[in-house]
């Protein structure tokens, strides 16, 4: 699997990152997507029905769904603190996945843990 440091190197050579305050809110759940995010630095919450579930940082993926079919996010995250996050869309990522596929593991397996420990909490 890929170590943090290589997927921010990753996330660095698709787009320019956003920054984004503490407490700020990134997605909602129900809400519509079209990309996933990267973080770059910071700490993001991941709630599902207003509660904490999960607090992901540097090098994590979130809002993958959106990309293998999911329409609308299946949970909130908000920036736990200042946080510089980098977003790839469908072109984006399968660049990125061209450029380097063992990201492509890094993040199924990223969202399949994610998925896993979402439904036990259910």
């Amino acid at each position: 699997m890929l170590n943090p440091v290589v997927t921010i190197e990753i996330f660095q050579k698709q787009a320019e990152p956003q920054i984004y305050a503490a407490d700020q809110i990134i997605f909602t759940e129900g809400q519509p997507g079209d990309f996933m995010f990267g973080i770059i630095t910071g700490e993001i919450n991941i709630l599902v029905n207003g509660k904490v579930v999960e607090t992901i940082t540097s090098g994590d993926v979130f809002g993958t769904g959106v990309l293998v079919g999911i329409k609308n996010r299946t949970y909130t995250a908000i920036s736990k603190t200042e946080c510089k996050l980098v977003s790839l869309d469908e072109k984006r990522f399968l660049f990125a996945v061209q450029e380097t596929p063992m990201f492509a593991l890094h993040v199924i397996k990223n969202y399949s843990e994610r998925l896993s420990r979402l439904q036990h909490m259910v």
